[in-house]
């Protein structure tokens, strides 16, 4: 993998042919696979379950699968998807009764663990969290749907999260997801970003690697 990862989110993929999907993603050069799992009570939409990763995971993909936990309560669908092949667990920290145990849960499991940051959520909750995490995610838009436009104001935000990760000295990655397009990724990394989900504007290209091949030809720039 590179510096910079690309995660394409299935939840913007063609679910009729959604092996297809996942397999042209990861030939482009995907770097892991973005699961966003929605349960119509946390947010207003409903997705995908553990059976998509076990399915994956089956049928023999290998990648990273990043499972991005939109739901209330966390617990038992961290221990599910841990056992369907995650790679990445992340949830939201207003979803959760007990930060640190939900974190423990992930880690127990052998699975990296993060935590997801809505545009109003504070970033405090890292104070006491941060040593145990691989990864934070800066929502660019409220979660939920996807095709939104990248909220500017979490673009400081990252920056902010950023400088405390390099503080630390932590290898911990820095995911943004929402609203992110080839036109803004740069803004993002410029920010402090090094893992991007693209949805919409990833599975709406008419070739999955040129859109690849143009976010990574604006990083090489960063």
């Amino acid at each position: 993998m590179s510096q910079y990862w690309i995660a394409p989110s299935l939840l913007s993929a063609d679910f009729f042919k959604l092996g297809e999907e996942i397999n042209a993603a990861l030939t482009a050069g995907a770097d892991l696979l973005h699961i966003d799992v929605m349960d119509h009570h946390y947010v207003p939409n409903l997705t995908f379950g553990p059976l998509i990763c076990e399915s994956i995971r089956k049928n023999g993909i290998k990648a990273p699968l990043d499972v991005h936990l939109m739901v209330k309560p966390v617990d038992e669908l961290i221990v599910k998807f841990a056992k369907a092949g995650a790679t990445y667990i992340t949830f939201h920290p207003e979803a959760s009764e007990h930060i640190d145990r939900s974190i423990q849960l992930i880690k127990s499991f052998g699975c990296k663990a993060g935590l997801v940051l809505n545009p109003a959520t504070p970033i405090s909750c890292l104070d006491y969290t941060l040593n145990q995490l691989d990864m934070v995610v800066i929502m660019s838009v409220n979660p939920g749907f996807s095709g939104q436009t990248l909220i500017p104001k979490t673009l400081e935000k990252a920056r902010k999260v950023r400088d405390i990760i390099r503080d630390s000295g932590l290898p911990i990655r820095l995911e943004m997801d929402g609203g992110l397009n080839p036109s803004n990724v740069i803004e993002a990394a410029s920010a402090g970003v090094d893992t991007f989900v693209m949805g919409s504007a990833f599975f709406s290209a008419s070739n999955y690697k040129n859109i690849i091949n143009t976010v990574r030809g604006g990083l090489n720039d960063v």
